[in-house]
Parts: structure tokens; sequence; C-alpha cells
């Protein structure tokens, strides 16, 4: 079973700089993407940043210039460098991973993408 744990979250000053970083255990072998989510209270969750294997990054409109996504592909983590922050930005930030998962039926195995969630971390932006 594949877990995501994420780190780095906390409160900070406008202006000011975070970094999360995402850790996996279990069966990631196979992570064909990982990336960062967002929700903020009453919002629907957002996507922030997200780095395929392919390489092409994908920020948000928010993110953009600010944010920076890294990944290390050998030890599937996943970090976010996030500066300039506004208050706007607060918001508990998920961890995010796609990963082509064995499926066994009938004495076959398959892979299929499915897509893995940490718990969450809580990032504040204060005035």
């Amino acid at each position: 079973q594949v877990q995501l744990v994420e780190s780095g979250g906390g409160l900070v000053q406008a202006g000011g700089s975070l970094r999360l970083s995402c850790s996996t255990s279990g069966g990631t072998v196979r992570v064909t993407a990982m990336g960062w989510f967002r929700q903020a209270p009453g919002k629907q969750r957002e996507l922030v940043a997200e780095l395929p294997n392919s390489g092409r990054t994908n920020y948000s409109d928010s993110a953009k210039g600010r944010f920076d996504i890294s990944r290390d592909f050998r030890e599937n983590t996943v970090h976010l460098q996030m500066n300039r922050l506004r208050i706007e930005d607060t918001a508990v930030y998920y961890c995010h991973a796609l990963v082509d998962t064995a499926m066994h039926k009938a004495g076959l195995t398959f892979f299929l993408p499915m897509d893995y969630w940490g718990k969450g971390i809580l990032v504040t932006v204060s005035e």
C-alpha cells in the first residue's frame, strides 16, 4: 500500500518562505507523477504544482514564479519551495502521487494508474 507523508508546514509571515516535503513508502516503484494540491477553507482542492516523470512541470497560475517543485526520482520524494507567500496561500497542502499499481486477476498481473494522497499539512500565512 502506497503511503505519502508530508512535512514542513507551519506558520509564516506574508512574504516569507516555506519548503514542503513528501516522502513515499510501499509499492512506489512505478510512480509516474508527484505533486502538490491545496484546499483552503470553504474551497475545493486545487492543483498547486505537478511534476511527472517526463519532467514537464505544471504550475497553477498562482504558483508560477513563486513556487518551485522538485523531485528525487530515485527516492520518490517531492518538494515544494514556496517563496513570497501570500495570505491567500493559507491552506492544507496535500502531496499527490500517480502510481501504476499492480492488479491481480485470473492469474494475470496488470497495472492501473491510481491516485494516492497524503493526509495533508497546514500552511498558515499571516500578515
